[in-house]
């Protein structure tokens, strides 16, 4: 199948999957997350296929959310009108339950991953990021808050304290840090990135299927002893009411004006 936002390859029993935006940093629109799922969920039916590697184009993993996106959602409802948001139709399935029933899933971060170019990633098995990699939590720089199960997942990646500032402050950390606190599993020279990730991807793809689902499902299913989805739902509440205040507007303002937003005048 050929797709508009995603490349898609495979290495004997790895399928890679490429977010494919370049010239926007590989921005986050709904239809790269459709076409993404699409394929996982094609993988994840194939017996060819062990294990999944996403990967970014360019010099970005993923920069965070479409600002254009953003932009139009604030004009629609202060029109009066029904937003994107409001439009599309809740998923029976988030991409962060998606994700902990997949295949292993190895995120091959090779520049930045801002927002939900990161917690996309948390719901994930393995994380390798590239020696030029920089991450971020950065929601509340925009006005928002973390999504995709995010408050949930990352204080049982990196612990309580380090997932607090990092949401907290929103500021942006480098590969080095990120291995430290482990929020990646290890960082590698920038130019073995891809290769190292599909040798990570290879080695559990040589597993037997039945044990590595087994595996998968009782540690997602230890880990979320509490309920991710009501997690999630909270989230959404708390960041459609975000949408709606001074702030949001405000970043997104500020982002297209190319200035700092001014979230306290």
């Amino acid at each position: 199948m050929t797709y508009k936002y995603i490349l898609t390859e495979t290495r004997d029993r790895v399928g890679i999957i490429t977010l494919n935006r370049p010239e926007r940093l590989n921005a986050f629109n709904y239809e790269m997350q459709g076409e993404w799922r699409d394929q996982v969920e094609q993988w994840n039916q194939d017996p060819a296929i062990g294990a999944i590697v996403f990967a970014g184009a360019g010099r970005a993993f993923c920069a965070g959310a479409d600002f254009g996106g953003w932009s139009r959602e604030i004009q629609q409802r202060e029109a009066g009108e029904e937003t994107d948001r409001q439009r599309r139709a809740r998923p029976d399935e988030t991409w962060t339950e998606m994700a902990m029933r997949s295949k292993p899933i190895v995120c091959a971060i090779n520049g930045p991953a801002i927002g939900v170019g990161l917690t996309m990633t948390l719901p994930g098995d393995v994380r390798i990021a590239s020696d030029r990699a920089r991450l971020s939590m950065r929601f509340v720089r925009v006005g928002v808050i973390p999504e995709l199960g995010s408050t949930r997942l990352l204080p049982q990646i990196v612990g309580v304290s380090h997932a607090l500032e990092l949401m907290l402050s929103g500021r942006i950390i480098d590969a080095a840090e990120a291995g430290r606190i482990g929020l990646v599993n290890r960082v590698v020279p920038h130019d073995e990135l891809l290769d190292r990730a599909v040798e990570t991807a290879a080695g559990i793809a040589f597993n037997p299927l039945e044990s590595l689902a087994a595996v998968k499902q009782l540690t997602w299913s230890a880990v979320n002893n509490l309920d991710i989805r009501g997690v999630m739902e909270q989230e959404g509440k708390e960041f459609a009411a975000a949408q709606q205040r001074p702030a949001f507007k405000e970043a997104v303002t500020a982002f297209r004006e190319k200035r700092e937003p001014n979230f306290h005048p």
